[in-house]
């Protein structure tokens, strides 16, 4: 609960609109779930502005289910990223409105109601078409989070001439997402080019020495272009958790002064 809330919640006991019962409940609401396979973050929001998000992988159908429903059951969005097609097949009869995206693995049951508009310009690139399904994951969810978002595709450095037909976008976005495999260059181009962060997202794409991404996330690492940060191998997730968070900051004023 956070102070303003806490504030209301007093002040409602005081003028009598909220009986002592009921504030007790409040106040001793738990901030875990507890489940046989799972401890759910019920606080996560409150912390870092989104709910605990479900890594999927791994998990059996039944054990995503049963930390959708009960993240649901707490009044949370809910959103599950690397979601199997057995998994999402089970998902999608228990929650039949949810919105799934086979291309990036990802489920999103949001909370019923209105959404706030997308906040600022997030724009993921990809070098090849190979690594559109780490790029995609990126997109969800940095869109699930509220930020505004669009795709560029297949502007490797095989053929710089593609990369910059696109440089009027690139500019106009507060965060640019480079997702690229093989020799993993273009996070460095795009670096150059831009004044705005740029978030090197390497995949495993690329023939034998490219080492399954190594190779890419070593050349990211060593970027020469100072605005470029990398994110871990095959990492949509994170490269569009971070992106939206720069962005929800950059748009809104700190609480913090």
């Amino acid at each position: 609960m956070t102070s303003d809330e806490l504030q209301q919640l007093l002040e409602g006991v005081r003028t009598g609109a909220i009986d002592v019962t009921d504030a007790t409940a409040r106040l001793g609401r738990a901030s875990v779930a507890e489940l046989s396979f799972a401890t759910l973050d019920l606080d996560r929001q409150q912390r870092c502005g989104f709910p605990e998000v479900v890594f999927a992988e791994g998990k059996t159908a039944e054990w995503v289910e049963g930390a959708v429903r009960r993240l649901s059951e707490a009044g949370q969005d809910c959103f599950v990223t690397r979601v199997s097609a057995e998994q999402s097949a089970h998902l999608a009869t228990h929650f039949p409105h949810a919105d799934q995206d086979r291309l990036a693995r990802t489920f999103w049951l949001p909370l019923a109601g209105e959404r706030p508009a997308p906040v600022g310009r997030v724009c993921v690139v990809t070098a090849g078409t190979s690594d559109l399904p780490v790029a995609q994951e990126a997109l969800v969810t940095a869109r699930v989070m509220g930020a505004g978002v669009e795709l560029i595709v297949d502007v490797g450095v095989a053929g710089l001439h593609r990369i910059l037909r696109q440089r009027e976008r690139l500019t106009s976005a507060d965060v640019v997402i480079v997702v690229a495999g093989m020799d993993g260059a273009l996070p460095s181009v795009v670096g150059g080019l831009v004044d705005c962060p740029v978030i090197a997202c390497p995949t495993s794409i690329g023939y034998g020495a490219a080492f399954g991404g190594v190779a890419a996330l070593l050349t990211m690492l060593n970027s020469c272009s100072a605005g470029v940060c990398v994110v871990n191998i095959d990492a949509g997730f994170k490269a569009g958790y971070v992106a939206a968070r720069f962005t929800k900051r950059l748009q809104t004023p700190s609480a913090r002064g």
